[in-house]
């Protein structure tokens, strides 16, 4: 590879406490001639002295508007919204191939500055599986929260915790009652997650993936007291549930988690909600009688930073020391070429990098 200026960008997010990139992977990186530099972040899980000691460079939350052009900027979440060109060629998780509110401002930013979006989602390997992904932890934690939710041990505001205390709040009880649960899309890594959380919580779920919603029984899921959504749909399916659903009068399900959030996306496979939930408000309230409570976070694995971190750099890393305009990221980079034709913006990006 030629030699790749790496700049891992602060997060907007107050709640981003994720970083796609670890210390001791930026040691790695250092060490294989990337030049990296790192923003300062309050909230990122690890303290920004462990990137400088891994030979790191530091610069102040939000200067990568000013880094020199060729610079690849590395982020997880949402850009904030300046500047309004984006030069730069950025990493990170865009949301905007699937209609998704705003996603033709986003590309049309790229387009005004000549830059280039790498969307994670779509680094994928010829057969079209992620390489980089955090879908098993946002599965645990959505099973997780349904299933605190649902015994009543929820406690709001959300903050970040450890696995271990996580999974012992979710441990069983005398006083606790037995409920069923559904895994939609339980093959997936997501759905490895959540099957995971709910034998942790002594649960042992009914699991539906491609042959279960190909032919979907609705009856059958409204008979289950929680239901997990792990399906990253990518052709338009027929939605698992629908408004009048939600009105069954024998319906059983009380506690939805939608893991995979694609509200606003015509790939939307739950459109009974149009707007996520928040740390602040995890649950809402969709239905009173018989009640029915929604659980829909966009970045729940950042409730548990320090090992969804972990497990997502380890498999970036590899990625990033072979970075270029082939294989999975030019992968990438066709997807977004793609994108920005169909919303009129010809190619793009310039690529004069």
């Amino acid at each position: 590879m030629t030699e790749l200026q790496l700049w891992l960008r602060h997060e907007a997010r107050t709640t981003e406490r994720r970083t796609p990139i670890v210390p001791d992977d930026a040691r790695r990186l250092v060490g294989n001639g990337v030049e990296l530099t790192v923003e300062e972040s309050p909230q990122r899980v690890f303290p920004i002295e462990e990137y400088e000691e891994a030979g790191c460079r530091v610069a102040p939350a939000g200067s990568w508007v000013t880094a020199p052009r060729d610079t690849v900027v590395l982020g997880l979440k949402e850009l904030p919204g300046e500047p309004a060109a984006l030069t730069h060629r950025h990493i990170f998780f865009g949301h905007a191939y699937k209609g998704q509110p705003g996603a033709a401002e986003l590309l049309g930013r790229f387009a005004a500055g000549g830059g280039a979006l790498f969307d994670l989602e779509y680094l994928v390997d010829d057969t079209g599986r992620r390489l980089a992904a955090f879908g098993f932890w946002a599965g645990y934690l959505g099973a997780a929260l349904a299933v605190l939710r649902h015994r009543g041990r929820l406690r709001a505001p959300l903050t970040p915790t450890t696995k271990e205390d996580l999974d012992e709040t979710l441990k069983p009880t005398a006083d606790d009652a037995e409920f069923t649960g559904l895994v939609v899309g339980a093959l997936g890594r997501s759905g490895r997650g959540a099957r995971a959380a709910f034998a942790t919580a002594g649960v042992d779920p009914t699991c539906w993936d491609l042959a279960e919603t190909r032919d979907l029984d609705r009856p059958a899921l409204l008979r289950h007291d929680v239901m997990v959504n792990a399906v990253l749909a990518t052709t338009p399916v027929p939605p698992f549930l629908r408004e009048r659903d939600l009105d069954t009068p024998d319906r059983r399900l009380r506690t939805l988690c939608d893991v995979t959030c694609d509200v606003g996306s015509p790939l939307n496979v739950l459109p009974v909600y149009d707007s996520t939930t928040t740390w602040d408000e995890p649950v809402r309230r969709l239905r009173d009688a018989p009640p029915l409570d929604l659980i829909a976070i966009d970045n729940l694995p950042s409730l548990l930073p320090l090992e969804s971190s972990t497990d997502f750099s380890a498999a970036l890393l590899p990625h990033l020391l072979d970075f270029g305009v082939s294989g999975p990221w030019g992968r990438c980079l066709d997807r977004f070429r793609e994108a920005s034709r169909a919303h009129g913006l010809g190619s793009g990006e310039s690529l004069e990098h």
